[in-house]
């Protein structure tokens, strides 16, 4: 997995989980992602250096704005192609593992044409 990759897919994680959880701690990325913690802390702190994560005394995770701009820029690619897929007769767990290989290599281009094929399908 590229470094680029892989710290969208922490962004993407912990904008997930803080919709459905109070806080967000390593604890969790690791318990959701299957990682373990001491990968979790590795890249928490190269988040935090990049300054898209804040991250408190009591390590609580919070996205910066730049942290939960790049996240929610992948959240919204992931559902959409992967909800197109499902439209296409591809199964749910294809398409979902699917969407997140291709969700960090499709041009912004070939992005905006799948929304403009789906709003216009």
């Amino acid at each position: 997995m590229r470094n680029n990759e892989s710290s969208e897919d922490y962004l993407e994680t912990i904008l997930m989980l803080s919709e459905v959880k109070p806080v967000v701690r390593s604890v969790d990325i690791a318990n959701e992602l299957g990682y373990k913690k001491s990968s979790v802390s590795v890249a928490m702190k190269n988040l935090r250096e990049r300054g898209n994560i804040t991250v408190t005394d009591e390590g609580y995770i919070y996205l910066t704005e730049s942290g939960k701009k790049i996240a929610e820029s992948v959240y919204e690619r992931h559902k959409t192609i992967s909800e197109w897929l499902i439209g296409l007769g591809v199964p749910g767990n294809i398409a979902l593992e699917d969407a997140c290989r291709v969700e960090h290599d499709l041009s912004e281009e070939s992005f905006e044409a799948i929304k403009k094929y789906i709003a216009e399908h």
